[in-house]
């Protein structure tokens, strides 16, 4: 009878195993199930329109704009100059993505020649102090719009946090905040978008200018 039992216990831990491993292999989910509609539209080229800032740094758009166009291209996408795209939405006194948010993405494809457009919110820039401690934060989502159908063909979200707590200095808790306070000062937030930048589009599916356009649609894109 205890080895019946026994055997019972065993085939039951087994089949618990069994559910765990198959949930974490399905859990794991590529590139071209998680953005199919990128591989049926193929865009080459994007427009990047001002970042929507939901954050109170008011000049954290402008910072990360310079921090964009770099690692787009480099998954293969021409980016149309930001700069002088800026300068003529500026014109049209559109300073704000929030502003385009209902206009038609196919009047960027008329104007522009886009074959996409990617919204940036800005949810974090931010600073934060504690009892001994403190960290800056920068979260980021994308959205990548269509501009023939207006389909979202790509989105994502990250956020990156640094310690900057002054830990044990040695001066006690006086000298632990003026150290927390220095760190915090000199940390940039520009690298810190771009390591958000790179991890995010690090699941995009590559576009046409780079070699492996069309062989990734197997690779991970991230876990469910």
């Amino acid at each position: 009878m205890r080895n019946i039992l026994n055997r019972v216990k065993r085939i039951s831990w087994l089949a618990v195993m069994a559910i765990g491993l198959s949930g974490c292999a399905t859990s794991i989910i590529s590139k071209e199930d998680a953005f199919p509609k990128m591989y049926q539209a193929k865009p080459v080229a994007i427009l990047v329109v001002p970042a929507i800032n939901n954050t109170t740094a008011a000049e954290a758009p402008e910072y990360y704009s310079t921090t964009i166009a770099e690692p787009l291209t480099r998954m293969g996408y021409y980016v149309l100059p930001i700069e002088v795209t800026n300068r003529l939405l500026q014109e049209q006194g559109i300073v704000d993505g929030a502003q385009l948010a209902n206009v038609d993405a196919g009047l960027f494809k008329t104007m522009y020649g886009a074959d996409a457009v990617l919204f940036v919110n800005i949810n974090q820039w931010d600073t934060s102090y504690f009892v001994l401690g403190g960290d800056v934060t920068v979260g980021i989502a994308y959205e990548l719009v269509s501009t023939t159908n207006q389909d979202v063909l790509w989105q994502y979200a990250d956020t990156i946090v640094v310690n900057t707590g002054g830990g044990n200095s040695g001066g006690g808790l006086i000298g632990a905040l003026i150290s927390t306070a220095i760190n915090t000062a000199l940390t940039d937030y520009i690298p810190l978008a771009k390591q958000v930048n790179y991890r995010a589009l690090s699941t995009l599916p590559f576009g046409g200018y780079h070699p492996k356009a069309g062989t990734d649609q197997k690779v991970r894109a991230f876990n469910k």
